[in-house]
């Protein structure tokens, strides 16, 4: 069985970070190793919750893996607490990484054009660093900008995307194979953007109803897992386009379910047939 390292948060509450992420890679018939940064009550959308920082504890867990001697077909990383923490996950990276290793990096550090309350410019530093050991990266349009040392309000609002496509094709390396910015929204679409050395391909699906926590975790995890089992970023990245829209018409809108995140449990049989 193939086997992902899911280096993310765990949130009692809320579908996000490792509570959507270790599910759907098993959903791809992966085993899903995950390698806690944080533990909290419930997500950070709540209006309360309870945070334990694991930094410390990452030294000792990954070196228990070492000696067991366990190789990874891939690693997938997210949501990190401190540049310290950053520092772990990229030596990780280069301890368990193999030829044949794909290393997703989902760049998270912001949204809706403002870097998140809890990331530093000194951990967005740590971030930048971290994508230049990636195959793969997922960052959101504002992502994308802090990547690239750009103005988001001005890149936001080239409505034919025509700006996105070379911005991302700056953080292609020969390391760095693909770059997939995520959720751009284009009047009734929400647009992903792949770019690859080849060219550029826009996989669009219809702009559903609300505002969900985790669904970037939950495309990330897709990819990751499409990826992983062999199959081309644009196959990938439609799924996930798919499997996100059907968990959005499955989540219940008789009250905020925002915080909660999207239904993905009821449709994960969109990834176990597709696989």
């Amino acid at each position: 069985m193939k086997k992902t390292a899911i280096i993310n948060d765990l949130s009692g509450f809320g579908n996000c970070s490792l509570m959507v992420a270790i599910p759907v890679i098993s959903a791809f018939g992966i085993e899903a190793n995950p390698l806690p940064t944080a533990i909290l009550s419930a997500q950070t959308g709540y209006d309360s919750f309870f945070c334990r920082d694991l930094t410390e504890s990452l030294p000792p867990y990954i070196d228990e893996w070492e000696k067991m001697g366990v190789r990874f077909d891939s690693v997938l990383t997210g949501y990190m607490t401190s540049e310290k923490q950053a520092d772990i996950i990229a030596d990780f990276i280069d301890r368990f990484k193999r030829d044949g290793t794909l290393v997703f990096v989902d760049p998270v550090m912001g949204d809706g054009g403002k870097i998140y309350d809890t990331y530093s410019p000194a951990l967005c530093e740590k971030v930048k660093y971290l994508t230049k050991k990636a195959d793969i990266i997922t960052p959101n349009l504002t992502e994308l900008c802090i990547l690239c040392g750009k103005d988001f309000e001005k890149i936001s609002k080239c409505k034919n995307l025509d700006k996105i496509g070379p911005l991302a094709s700056s953080l292609l390396s020969e390391t760095t194979k693909t770059v997939i910015v995520t959720g751009i929204k284009n009047g009734d679409y929400v647009c992903n953007l792949i770019v690859e050395k080849s060219g550029c391909t826009l996989v669009k699906s219809k702009q559903l109803y609300g505002s969900f926590s985790g669904t970037g975790d939950i495309f990330s995890s897709v990819v990751c897992g499409a990826v992983t089992n062999g199959h081309s970023a644009e196959y990938a990245v439609t799924l996930a386009a798919e499997f996100i829209s059907k968990a959005i018409e499955n989540t219940p809108t008789s009250k905020n379910y925002e915080p909660d995140g999207v239904n993905f449990q009821s449709v994960l049989e969109v990834i176990v047939n597709a696989k």
